[in-house]
């Protein structure tokens, strides 16, 4: 048997196979007899009211079931909200739920037909009359306004006064959008009052219940099925008007229904992180110690939604000062609902952060990492808290180290290779490492095969593998002899996956089922007769997929399947269930640790200033995020979480035309994302320090952590090469003529 640890390996995707095979099912490859196609209808202006919707010439085209309006879905399909929604939804207005209309894109009738292209069909050919009103979609956000204090230490406003050294500078970003390669989609097929969502989510117990309280049935009534997810970056966590569309058409034509969510609809319906603005005072002692760091913030968000970009959560515990203001407000918009993208509030916060730092340092003519070390915090000073595993001060200097960052001159454009002018950039972050509650089965079985469920979702980071590793882990039995199944609410209730929750969320449950299944097996065994003569429970151990006497080695075990044979049964099973940290994030409990994980991001870019030309040349990215449960599948989110943060910095922006309010490059072509053209060679340093206050194996959560910070570290690196400081998002090359 392989003994070797499975812990930290770099291990190839157990759903590998099936993903580069064409036979990983995802959410609109199913397939279902009498299965029709639902085509949302979307408003084309930006703010009104519907006067009037002819449906005549789209209900006489072929193969059309239904056309659905306000009117005949409160005829067919009554949706009954219920009031203290014990989980988000994004889209706090139900799908048709009145006239008004208060985006560009909101749903405003659904056509059904027998298939895509004759529902498409009919979409189009339903009219539908406005009466139009003023909107608002413009970007530039107040900061004069009333703020509401999120983070209170000292008294930031008089030590700003008084600080020898300041700076007091205003960041912006823009409206990104989440663009997974997989569109939303549901599938509803309903069976008498039971019905199945075959569904694209982050989250299947949330949508679960969500979906039953808005269709007004109980929850185990509910089943949701989601085995693939083809990324969701935070846009796919909770349901949207899309998903209750499918279900209500369904249900009352009693066939199955499936809605895909065009590409263009990906753009105005689903989501996306809002733009930004941000005013950053620092105040600092001659010799570079930080005595206020005041962060001010807007963020914009729909008419009718209250969701903020949290974009000062990083700041009051990333540096050390006494005085510390953290403030925010809303500005509301004609956007669709805002939403969680990926590293959602600190990205961007740390974007404006973290490039007031290095104008800091510029100012005060020390090396940007030095300055950091200057104000290495020893506890959390927003909660009082020591930390319960912080390296990065380690993260700095290592990186820094592999970068060859003592070679750095700090004078603009000083620096050359090739004839190409160099700039080198730096910057720190951190993202909060908490876990979810979680249950777990394991299942010992007469084929010889262990069998690990949980109802969670695989978004793409490769949870089956790290499922796989930790049930290896706790067993001993070999990968290749483990099955993982899931991403179905039928099976053990699993969390949600995002905030890079996951990983710590689902190890002690594994490992408590894993306990529970292998005492259960050694029962069985000292039960079985002929299997351990006048032998006791307590006397049997289990060791690498065996149970074995204590007293005899433990190759002369018997493997688990025999001693299921001998039992004369197909199974046995245990259970697992973990309580996460989630109540210490959202306030409920105090925690006694600040738990997060950090990084430190090193860039290089060559500028040719005679031909306008910026590209980004390398990266060394340092990241402590406790031990790492696979390397491979680890520096993976790493890097794809980098490459986002390039489209961050250097090309992605929703811009909305001023007249109609309508997102102007809502396609692929036009929305402006880094290819692999684009990433430079990048080099990811893992620090493996495990923390063990967050469970055993010491592991946090990555999937955000490489997104914060890199949008800082590039406009730095921009500014040591060309000298211009763009504190606006995307850098635009006139930014830099």
């Amino acid at each position: 048997m392989d003994t070797v640890s499975p812990i930290g390996r770099p291990l190839p995707r157990v759903d590998g196979p099936l993903k580069v095979s064409g036979t990983a099912a995802y959410t609109a490859d199913h397939h279902f007899p009498g299965l029709l196609f639902a085509v949302p209808v979307p408003a084309t202006i930006t703010s009104g009211v519907v006067d009037r919707i002819d449906t005549s010439v789209a209900r006489a085209m072929p193969g059309v079931r239904a056309i659905y309006t306000r009117e005949t879905l409160g005829q067919y399909f009554r949706v009954t909200p219920v009031p203290d929604f014990s989980v988000q939804i994004d889209e706090q207005r139900l799908p048709f739920e009145d006239d008004v209309i208060r985006y560009y894109g909101q749903y405003v009738a659904v056509a059904v037909a027998e298939n895509l292209e004759e529902a498409e069909a009919a979409a189009r050919a339903v009219r539908v009359t406005y009466r139009r009103q003023p909107f608002d979609v413009s970007h530039e956000l107040p900061l004069d306004g009333p703020l509401a204090v999120d983070s209170q230490r000292g008294d930031a406003a008089r030590a700003f006064a008084a600080a020898p050294v300041k700076v007091d500078q205003t960041y912006a970003t823009p409206i990104e959008v989440h663009s997974p390669i997989e569109p939303h989609a549901t599938i509803a097929v309903w069976d008498g009052p039971n019905v199945t969502f075959y569904e694209s989510t982050q989250s299947l117990d949330g949508y679960r219940t969500a979906m039953a309280q808005m269709l007004g049935i109980p929850r185990e009534n509910v089943r949701v099925v989601m085995r693939f997810l083809g990324s969701g970056f935070g846009s796919k966590l909770w349901p949207w008007t899309h998903c209750l569309l499918a279900a209500a058409a369904a249900k009352h034509l009693n066939r199955p229904v499936k809605l895909v969510v065009s590409r263009k609809m990906m753009f105005q319906t689903v989501g996306h992180r809002p733009h930004t603005r941000q005013r950053i005072r620092l105040g600092a002692t001659a010799g570079g110690r930080l005595t206020s760091i005041q962060h001010d913030y807007v963020s914009a968000t729909s008419i009718l939604d209250n969701w903020k970009e949290n974009c000062g959560e990083a700041t009051p515990s990333l540096y050390s000062t006494p005085n510390l203001r953290v403030s925010s407000s809303l500005a509301r918009r004609n956007f669709g609902a805002a939403t969680s993208m990926r590293g959602s509030g600190a990205t961007p916060g740390l974007f404006a952060l973290e490039s007031a730092i290095d104008e800091l340092a510029a100012q005060l003519n020390i090396d940007p990492v030095a300055l950091r070390l200057r104000n290495e915090p020893t506890l959390d000073e927003s909660q009082n808290l020591p930390f319960s595993s912080r390296h990065l001060t380690e993260c700095l200097t290592v990186g820094a180290d592999r970068f060859g960052w003592s070679r750095r001159d700090p004078r603009v454009g000083s620096m050359r290779r090739d004839g190409l002018v160099l700039g080198w950039g730096v910057a720190a972050a951190s993202w909060g490492a908490f876990s979810n509650d979680c249950e777990a089965a394991m299942e010992f079985r007469v084929d010889g095969r262990l069998r690990v469920t949980c109802g969670t979702a695989e978004i793409g980071t490769g949870a089956y593998t790290m499922f796989a590793q930790v049930a290896s882990e706790a067993t001993g039995v070999p990968l290749d002899r483990i099955d993982v199944v899931l991403g179905d609410t039928s099976l053990p209730k699993g969390p949600v996956a995002g905030g890079s929750m996951l990983t710590a969320s689902l190890i002690p449950a594994v490992i408590a089922a894993a306990r529970d299944a292998q005492q259960k097996l050694v029962v069985v065994a000292a039960a079985t007769p002929g299997l351990f003569k006048d032998a006791k429970a307590s006397d049997l151990s289990f060791t690498a997929g065996s149970v074995h006497h204590k007293d005899q080695p433990a190759a002369s075990g018997r493997p688990f399947d025999k001693v299921i044979a001998a039992a004369k049964t197909s199974s046995v099973s245990g259970q697992g269930r973990s309580k996460g940290t989630i109540s210490d994030m959202i306030g409920v409990t105090k925690p006694s640790f600040s738990s997060q994980s950090y990084v430190a991001h090193f860039v290089e870019v060559t500028w040719e200033p005679e031909i306008a030309r910026l590209r980004l040349s390398r990266i060394v990215t340092t990241v402590d995020a406790g031990r790492i449960i696979n390397e491979l599948t680890a520096r993976n989110q790493i890097e794809g979480a980098v490459a986002m943060g390039i489209g961050m910095a250097l090309f992605e922006e929703l811009v909305h035309d001023p007249r109609s309010g309508a997102p102007i490059n809502s396609n692929l072509a036009d929305y402006i994302l880094t290819t692999h053209a684009d990433a430079p060679p990048h080099e990811v340093v893992f620090l493996q320090h495990p923390d063990l206050h967050l469970n055993e194996l010491g592991a946090r959560g990555i999937g955000e952590i490489g997104l914060a910070g890199i949008a800082a570290a590039i406009t730095s690196a921009i500014h040591h090469a060309t000298g211009v400081r763009v504190r606006e998002l995307p850098v635009r090359i006139e930014d830099l003529l």
